[in-house]
């Protein structure tokens, strides 16, 4: 009878207090819950015999505490549906304007009409069909002990897809030992922090133009993050300084949108050959050129020296929390033992993603979105000569967003002005080391690829709309 009882209704967690009595103490508690919306309007509630077995009380007491909290209107019952929540506001706690994520300036817009913050593909054109074909066939032929805990490196099958797909469309050396699964790049980057540092590595030189996020990181390791020189060629990699190793974009500079010079990326290998540095490549958009023939990985220069790093937050969606570190030989161990004693990336995202590329449906995707970012861009381009003729767009051969450079003295206003037309926009200025001895420059950074296509005009023309 005990078991059989166990199996009735659903959970509904009270704690009933108050020196009341246990009716009172579980009226209480329930009117509680409802008032502060823990229990949402029209959720059902557990039979009084199957809340009594739960909280070990007569079940007179919860068909008592019922019927109080029905004629106060808290709760409904009617004959077959059984006790719901009646439909009532909550009273939740009064949230700030930051909490919700709205300017607190009077008559300033609620949130952004548009944006082109850099960083996300088109949300919308994810493929969804595909990826559920897949997934489908990943899970209709997984093995039961895939659905264990896992190797701490990540699942086999998407190692050995990836170590293929890599070798052929980025030029990179490696085999399924030496990949790490992660949940984004700066998972990978929380994980080698700690490993460098072990090895005796104080120092990480950044670019001078990047995410600070990915600064905090090394530095939440216990690691210095001073800036490199940028100039005309991209960023200067001749003199590292004392640094044990340097974090790169060299395929597609982040933000400011070139490819590492061939000489730069020579000497930055040559750099960590004869002081044993490591170099931190970041691939995040590698496969998104346009007007230019491909940029190998730089870890195919030396794989014993560089740490590679890829993401399908740009090619697919951000949201799916994958990402893969591509590591020299010699530190393989090393960093799956720091990212821990079992997988912590899910193993069906996993085996999709191994399926979705096997299959060719990831090459398919690429192109496709590739097609379309190039036509945004195009539009882009092309918009920006016929109405600021004074704003240069660079940075356009790849990738997916641009640099609009402003006459000096601009950036600040225009973003200004791009608020109140309701667009999110960033200036370089929010992308540029707090150390960087680069020469500041007033432009924007412009992320054409993250507007879904039913947005994507009313965006640019809210950016034409503020251009000096």
């Amino acid at each position: 009878m005990v078991e059989s009882r166990a199996t009735l209704g659903v959970d509904l967690h009270l704690e009933p207090t108050g020196s009341g009595g246990l009716r009172r103490g579980l009226t209480d508690a329930l009117r509680d819950a409802v008032r502060t919306g823990r229990l949402a309007p029209g959720t059902r509630l557990p039979s009084s015999r199957s809340l009594a077995t739960d909280l070990g009380i007569a079940r007179n007491t919860v068909a008592e505490a019922y019927a109080d909290l029905v004629a106060e209107g808290w709760l409904t019952a009617r004959q077959g549906s059984g006790t719901r929540v009646a439909a009532r506001a909550a009273v939740t706690p009064a949230r700030t304007a930051r909490d919700r994520g709205t300017p607190t300036r009077p008559g300033a817009p609620a949130r952004p009409a548009h944006s082109l913050i850099p960083g996300s593909p088109d949300l919308a054109a994810f493929p969804r069909a595909e990826w559920l074909r897949a997934a489908r066939r990943a899970l209709t032929t997984a093995p039961h002990d895939a659905l264990g805990y896992g190797d701490p490196r990540g699942h086999p099958e998407l190692r050995r897809a990836l170590a293929g797909y890599l070798a052929r469309a980025r030029g990179v050396r490696t085999d399924p030992e030496t990949i790490l699964i992660t949940s984004g790049f700066a998972h990978a980057l929380h994980i080698i922090g700690p490993v460098l540092r072990a090895r005796g590595v104080r120092t990480v030189a950044v670019e001078s133009y990047g995410l600070d996020v990915h600064w905090r990181r090394i530095r939440q390791a216990g690691l210095a993050t001073p800036a490199l020189p940028y100039d005309e060629l991209g960023t200067d990699t001749r003199d590292p300084g004392d640094a044990g190793a340097v974090l790169l974009t060299p395929a597609h500079q982040f933000p400011m949108g070139t490819a590492l010079h061939p000489d730069r990326r020579a000497a930055v290998v040559d750099w960590a050959r004869r002081t044993g540095g490591l170099i931190l490549e970041d691939d995040y958009d590698g496969e998104f050129r346009y007007d230019r023939q491909p940029v190998g990985a730089l870890q195919g220069l030396d794989p014993d020296r560089v740490i590679y790093f890829g993401t399908a937050s740009k090619s697919l969606a951000p949201g799916l929390r994958l990402a893969w570190t591509v590591l020299p030989p010699a530190l393989a161990e090393e960093a799956a033992a720091a990212k821990g004693g079992a997988d912590t990336v899910g193993v069906l995202e996993q085996l999709t993603l191994a399926e979705f590329l096997t299959s060719g449906a990831y090459d398919r995707q690429v192109r496709s979105s590739r097609l379309r970012y190039r036509r945004r861009r195009d539009a882009l381009t092309a918009a920006v000569a016929a109405g600021a003729p004074e704003v240069t767009v660079t940075g356009i051969a790849a990738g997916l967003h641009a640099v609009l450079r402003l006459p000096p003295g601009l950036e600040q206003s225009v973003i200004q002005a791009a608020g109140w037309q309701g667009l999110a926009l960033h200036g370089l200025a929010y992308h540029r080391h707090p150390q960087a001895v680069t020469e500041p420059l007033d432009a924007l950074v412009v992320g054409y690829a993250t507007p879904p296509d039913s947005a994507w005009a009313g965006a640019l023309e809210a950016l034409c709309r503020v251009l000096p």
